[in-house]
């Protein structure tokens, strides 16, 4: 067969991802925090967007006042009344915008800010050590060995490197690093820059002064029979009672086996919700939070810029970038608005009493309701918080897999989780129940056929652990 060059004509559909819609789908997914990162960085690399001054109130309050005769009695009351309204007071829990930040203009700097942005900052182990360092007697190359030492060290206070490691990095002998090492494991918090959680068991034992043989072997030798609760054999060797062995373990348990935890740099997250749930009668009333995202609108550069004959192929640019930004984050905020209302239309028995109540739900469910594919469900359900009346949950809590029921009904897995930890909370310490017997408890007393791999599986997922394990000797 001969090799030829044809012209053929061929038409096909194709889905083109543009710029534009590649950005409204990462809105849909971004989290609250992110999303603000996101618009502020558009606004310094966009010249034309900028952040809408919050004038509502004055000019409503403006509008109202010529409205009023100021002649009569009753419009001069009236007057002032609208002077002095506090529209936030009236709408209370309902605003979206809280009253600090309509006050925050008002407020000194100082009483403008959290308690928690007044602390200073926290230690840092290192920090805390090396304070403690510079007021000891050691040398300059004490010091020095020191320094390496503290920059060998975990989270949790733990030396990750060896003797010999820190004597080349320091260009100390390994005795000189054992001195140092023996003085730094003494200090505060004791037990750091231990190189085992043996070493700093027992270091803290020699610094509070314990001194009974038995403990200590306890310590060097049968951490392990303790952890796994092996207790008989330790009774019948050191020919000691369960009594005695209750009152080792207890001064165990009082030490501290992560001494430098307590010394973390990290700084605790908070959640914001995307949005409130309030109950409103016999309604429940959804809020978005819009509180800290900027409001934008079109920079009035723009008009002056186009008259006086700008470079209008890059002003167009940056205007349909700004309108395509501006219309992405209003379609954002819609469509978390109607996946919220569909989940507290499933979901309604879980707003009116709880986890226990939280039935079975899926992705197509809520996409089929508010005619949405799936996708974009799961992108706007991505780290999304909401606060209901039951406390602040992710909207991807509200999807759970199905369990069946004898009566042919179905039981969300939420709902089934709730109960096996309501369960475990309230059991015998002594005789906890077994995974057998949880499942048999939960097809007695509420129809729901579960098995003990199951009951299992999602005791594991809620950090339970076994039932020897729960059971507590003495």
């Amino acid at each position: 067969m001969a090799l030829e060059l044809r012209q053929q004509l061929k038409l096909s559909q194709q889905l083109v991802m543009t710029p534009q819609l590649q950005q409204a789908i990462k809105l849909l997914q971004l989290s609250r925090v992110e999303l603000l990162e996101t618009v502020q960085t558009e606004m310094l690399e966009n010249p034309l967007l900028e952040e809408a001054a919050e004038e509502e109130k004055i000019e409503r309050a403006a509008r109202d006042e010529r409205t009023i005769d100021a002649n009569t009695t009753d419009g001069a009351m009236e007057k002032e009344l609208l002077k002095n309204a506090e529209w936030d007071d009236y709408l209370g829990d309902f605003s979206s915008t809280g009253k600090q930040a309509t006050m925050r203009e008002f407020e000194t700097p100082e009483e403008g800010m959290s308690f928690e942005a007044r602390l200073s900052a926290k230690t840092s182990l290192e920090g805390h050590l090396s304070w403690q360092l510079r007021l000891s007697n050691l040398t300059d190359h004490e010091l020095a060995i020191a320094d390496v030492v503290m920059g060998n060290l975990d989270s949790a206070g733990y030396l990750q490197a060896t003797i010999k490691d820190i004597a080349d990095m320091a260009h100390a002998a390994e005795d000189e690093v054992e001195r140092v090492l023996h003085r730094i494991q003494r200090m505060d918090p004791i037990g750091v820059a231990a190189r085992s959680p043996k070493e700093c068991l027992l270091v803290q034992l020699e610094v509070l002064e314990y001194d009974d043989p038995v403990l200590l072997e306890l310590v060097s030798e049968h951490l392990e029979d303790l952890e796994k609760r092996r207790y008989k054999p330790l009774t019948k060797k050191f020919k000691i009672t369960m009594d005695d062995v209750k009152e080792y373990l207890d001064i165990i348990q009082s030490l501290d086996p992560y001494p430098g935890a307590s010394f973390g740099s990290g700084d605790p997250i908070y959640v914001s919700p995307d949005a409130f749930v309030y109950k409103y009668d016999d309604e429940f009333v959804i809020l978005l939070n819009e509180e800290g995202l900027p409001k934008l609108q079109l920079s009035s550069m723009y008009d002056e810029n186009a008259r006086s004959g700008g470079d209008k192929d890059y002003l167009q640019d940056k205007m349909r970038s700004a309108m395509w930004l501006m219309k992405s984050l209003y379609q954002r905020q819609r469509t978390l608005y109607k996946v919220l209302e569909s989940i507290v239309k499933f979901q309604r028995e879980f707003f009116e009493e709880g986890v226990g109540k939280i039935r079975p739900l899926i992705l197509k469910d809520v996409a089929d309701d508010i005619s949405m594919h799936e996708s974009t469900v799961s992108r706007i359900t991505t780290s999304k918080y909401v606060a209901t009346p039951h406390g602040i949950f992710e909207l991807k809590f509200f999807f759970n897999s199905a369990l069946g029921l004898d009566d042919g009904g179905s039981v969300g897995s939420e709902s089934v989780k709730a109960s096996i930890k309501q369960l475990i909370a309230n059991e015998d310490p002594k005789k906890p129940m077994s995974d057998d017997a949880i499942a048999d408890i939960l097809k007695e007393t509420l129809n729901i056929n579960i098995a003990r791999r199951t009951v299992a599986k999602y005791r594991t997922a809620m950090n339970i652990p076994s039932s020897s394990k729960r059971r507590q000797i003495f």
